[in-house]
């Protein structure tokens, strides 16, 4: 059956787009490709169509569960064997959709980027033939993008070893450095990417200056200028959220809070009410969007300022996907700015920190093993900055990635041990018994001792996870596994390691500048007199957009001037020394100048977290500071 055919009986389209054409035609040809598509505009279909024509199972790294739910719901309803594994399945479910896979059943596996690292899985996914591996949101390899995520990284090794013939890259928000170091990357041709239009002639593009404190008026005027229409507010913090939707409320607007911090049940009903038609507005933090494929949304507003040109493109994009006119606005002033710049501040480890992990390293002989979580409340670096310093470590050939286990493995019987026991002969039964022998009980759970096993038996550790799963597939027990360990093979021992701490903690020092830039690039380009909807474009590697779109504020008038916060930085030194003082009292080492700096401008850190350093008296006292200002005066008032 040819492609036109399948597109035709299964999905139900005539025909394809430009660019969706080229890209299904490069990947059943055989070669890797990159879609760069602005959102909306189908990308889905460049993998779904082609995974019923190749041979073998299609794997697809999603970022974003409800992405992955929303997009397994599609394809069953177009009858095609698509499964997802994730954390909210049963034991039942998961092996199921495992056996599938084996049976070569279900053609497209959705699974998360951190899946790859779970032992068990890649022990499995290792025995199946893969024809396409996809990357959704591919943007998150590279470090210079607006979302980077570490264990991105790692996906061309990934690749490699699962012997996978050809990659296909997709992403909506990806400049001209970030596609060319996707491309490098996974080895993609030039030729072989494939970059649609990023210009958008429905959306409506305003930057309204507006003070901080006439916001909430103008939000309101803005909301009733298309009453009852589809719409979604963008804040920065979940307290904004709650704050400016229940002031709507009582303004006569039925609007509804979203964010990370809300129940999940609570979370999939709001989406599910807005999505029915039954809510019309939504306060929401960035938690809200992806993976929300709303077609008539007429109206997108920033109460705040968004993090970056990509994030707001990324939300003005869930506008108008029907093609209808759709009003895109930013109330928009710099008060906000110090609360951007201060996620980026959080997120650099310092160098004190830097040397912790490095010393810890060294400690070792030839191989390190480390719990991510204990290491960063030890290192005093936040979990994402921490996988991103392994990964800069491994790119330098100081550590290399052996594998990822559980070290924990706890067990409960279904059925009596006797019978699980009695299932085998042998020396296959005389090993089995040895598992239980080396899995004390506790009341319920028995955990499993490795240590015992080998020791005593010489019970390889792969061998007695192997037959756990089996008992786990048959039902005879479950299984649970937890504190996920990361084993390191230590290469290269240098001489210095102080020299190595700077040199790391400068690399994050260059991330902190470029991601400080983005920020005012971003506000840049908001004051442009140029045309927005040309140079959005522009900024995205789209070249045909026209010089002047006529549906912008900047093409309606002058360019936005933001109001600045000019503000006189007064404090009493004393005062800020006690709360410093508090902030020392509670850690068991002396702290850097920069630790006391964020505690001050409320950045939370692995130490504040732990101590409860919120609840003293000094944090987030300079929350509405600039950071470099506080650490001028922690550094003045420490020499």
């Amino acid at each position: 059956m040819t492609y036109q055919q399948t597109l035709k009986n299964v999905f139900g389209f005539d025909s394809l787009r430009g660019g969706q054409q080229h890209v299904i035609e490069k990947v059943l040809n055989g070669h890797s490709s990159a879609a760069i598509f602005p959102t909306g505009s189908g990308k889905s279909l460049c993998y779904q169509l082609p995974a019923l024509l190749l041979p073998n199972l299609t794997l697809v790294i999603s970022p974003l569960l409800a992405l992955m739910k929303d997009q397994i719901t599609f394809l069953k309803s177009k009858g095609i064997a698509a499964a997802s594994i994730d954390s909210t399945q049963t034991r039942e479910e998961t092996q199921a959709i495992l056996q599938g896979v084996r049976n070569g059943d279900i053609k497209i596996l959705m699974i998360s980027v951190e899946r790859l690292k779970n032992e068990r899985f890649r022990q499995f996914i290792a025995q199946i033939n893969i024809s396409l591996l996809v990357v959704d949101e591919a943007h998150c390899i590279s470090e210079w993008g607006h979302n980077f995520r570490p264990d991105y990284l790692k996906l061309p090794q990934d690749r490699e070893a699962l012997n996978i013939p050809n990659v296909l890259l997709l992403t909506a928000t990806a400049t001209p450095a970030v596609i060319e170091d996707m491309r490098e990357k996974f080895k993609i041709d030039k030729d072989d990417i494939v970059i649609t239009g990023f210009y958008r002639p429905n959306l409506d593009i305003s930057i309204i200056p507006v003070e901080e404190e006439q916001k909430r008026s103008v939000l309101f005027a803005t909301l009733q200028q298309r009453p009852n229409q589809p719409s979604i507010v963008y804040v920065t913090l979940q307290q904004t959220a709650e704050n400016v939707a229940q002031w709507l409320q009582s303004n006569g607007i039925q609007a509804k809070a979203y964010h990370a911090g809300l129940k999940h049940d609570i979370r999939e009903d709001i989406q599910h009410k807005f999505m029915n038609g039954d809510l019309n507005c939504i306060v929401a933090t960035i938690a809200f969007g992806m993976g929300v494929d709303k077609s008539d949304i007429r109206q997108v507003i920033h109460f705040d300022l968004p993090k970056s040109i990509e994030n707001y493109s990324q939300e003005i994009g869930r506008a108008g996907r029907d093609g209808a006119p759709s009003f895109c606005t930013v109330l928009a002033n710099t008060s906000g700015l110090n609360v951007l710049e201060n996620f980026v501040y959080g997120d650099t480890p310092d160098r004190e920190a830097i040397q912790y992990v490095l010393d810890d390293i060294y400690k070792s002989s030839d191989t390190w093993e480390t719990q991510l979580l204990r290491l960063s409340k030890d290192s005093n670096v936040r979990q994402l900055p921490l996988k991103t310093l392994l990964v800069y470590l491994e790119l330098k050939k100081i550590i290399h990635a052996k594998y990822s286990y559980y070290a924990d493995y706890r067990f409960k019987t279904l059925i009596p041990v006797n019978d699980i026991i009695g299932k085998f002969q042998t020396e296959r039964q005389h090993f089995v018994s040895i598992i239980f022998q080396c899995s004390p009980k506790a009341k319920t759970w028995h955990t499993v001792d490795f240590d015992a096993l080998w020791m005593g038996y010489q019970g390889e550790r792969k061998r007695v996870i192997a037959a756990l799963d089996y008992f786990h597939e048959q039902g005879w027990i479950e299984l649970e596994s937890k504190l996920m360990t990361e084993v390191y093979q230590v290469l290269n021992k240098v001489e210095s390691t102080h020299v190595l701490s700077q040199e790391q903690h400068q690399l994050f020092k260059n991330k902190e500048e470029s991601e400080i830039n983005r920020i005012h690039s971003m506000l840049d380009f908001f004051e442009t007199k140029s045309c927005l909807s040309h140079s959005l474009a522009n900024y995205f590697a789209d070249f045909n957009a026209p010089v002047q779109c006529g549906h912008c504020s900047a093409c309606r008038s002058e360019g936005a001037h933001l109001p600045r916060n000019n503000f006189a930085f007064v404090v009493d030194d004393e005062q800020v020394k006690h709360w410093c003082q508090e902030l020392q009292n509670g850690s068991n080492k002396p702290l850097a100048n920069a630790v006391f700096a964020r505690f001050l401008c409320g950045i939370p850190t692995p130490l504040t977290t732990k101590i409860k350093a919120n609840k003293m008296q000094g944090y987030a006292k300079f929350e509405s500071k600039p950071f470099f200002d506080v650490l001028e005066l922690v550094g003045k008032l420490n020499g």
